[in-house]
């Protein structure tokens, strides 16, 4: 069997369905389901097994030698959220959980990491393993992602083989329970919708005009292949970058979702919040080198494709992957 932890999730449940249409039906899905929001995200999924995250340690326990694989996922993702002990929980102690019984018992692992682990981006956002114990994140989502990084590199026992994957600016289908944590281009759809126009942060940079701030946006059907890719052909463990490795403007962003609908684009900036100005991150952009030399060589989706995809069938149409 394998485990999706994080299943009623964004990506968590995106997986679930490429896993169905990969093949792959024997899956034991973990989160807490209790989220009625979440409920259209495994509406049609095949499974073996629901199990809560809070049971889990024991249904592990009581169900030996029949997992193959983890894609662990599951998290507590909320950036503006201050109270660390809470991320401790569920992002730190959690994870070397799954970690040890991965250990014991022989079975590969997948782990969700974040590009919030490169803070500024004073050291460059390159997946140097060297480099990750001098990353300062600039919330405690990002130190609890980069100290378990930072634990798992110390591990001298390790899973068969496992990877910890940063994802960059993740965008696409079933995330539309995330609310404030929802990918802009979501929001941009909505507002777009409801108003005719976008919303997008006032740059409080002076390197940066006005929605020139930059991030790698990655579509999560791309993040959906590099993760069955890892587990069919399992590189050298270790710790990946996951974006397209070309960082585009929040204004690229909301023109290509103007041009998708055939409208002209009106934009109007506002203020970043204060709880989160101090906090913003101008720049990211992936290094994606280390992939490709593992053997990766799929292309990923532009901006404009991932866009085009995410409006066409599932926006517009209010449909779920």
């Amino acid at each position: 069997m394998i485990v999706v932890t994080g299943a009623a999730g964004f990506i968590g449940s995106c997986l679930t369905s490429y896993l169905n249409q990969s093949g792959y039906d024997n899956l034991v899905l973990v989160d807490d389901f209790s989220d009625s929001k979440k409920v259209y995200n495994l509406t049609g999924k095949k499974y073996l097994h629901k199990v809560h995250r809070e049971q889990f340690a024991d249904w592990l326990k009581n169900h030996p030698d029949t997992i193959q694989y983890i894609f662990h996922l599951g998290a507590r993702t909320d950036t503006t959220e201050p109270d660390y002990e809470i991320f401790r929980k569920l992002n730190l102690d959690y994870s070397k959980g799954i970690w040890e019984y991965c250990i014991e018992n022989n079975i590969p692992l997948v782990y969700a990491s974040s590009a919030a682990t490169y803070g500024n981006g004073e050291h460059g956002y390159k997946d140097d393993e060297q480099v990750i114990p001098q990353l300062h994140p600039l919330n405690p989502y990002g130190v609890s992602k980069n100290e378990f990084d930072i634990w798992a590199l110390e591990q001298k026992r390790q899973p068969p083989f496992w990877a910890g994957l940063k994802f960059f600016n993740v965008y696409g289908p079933n995330e539309y329970h995330k609310g404030r944590m929802a990918s802009v281009i979501f929001h941009a759809y909505q507002q777009i919708k409801d108003r005719g126009y976008i919303k997008l942060f006032r740059s409080h940079n002076p390197r940066y005009k006005d929605g020139e701030q930059l991030r790698d946006f990655v579509y999560v059907m791309d993040v959906l292949q590099v993760c069955i890719w890892l587990m069919e052909n399992r590189p050298e463990s270790g710790i990946y970058n996951l974006g397209t490795g070309k960082a585009r403007s929040f204004n690229d962003l909301a023109n290509a979702i103007f041009s998708k609908l055939n409208l002209a684009g009106k934009i109007e900036y506002i203020d970043t919040p204060e709880d989160i100005r101090e906090k913003y991150q101008y720049f990211t952009e992936a290094d994606m080198s280390k992939l490709k030399m593992a053997g990766y060589d799929k292309s990923f989706f532009t901006l404009e494709e991932g866009i085009a995809d995410y409006l066409k069938y599932y926006l517009e149409q209010a449909s779920n992957y």
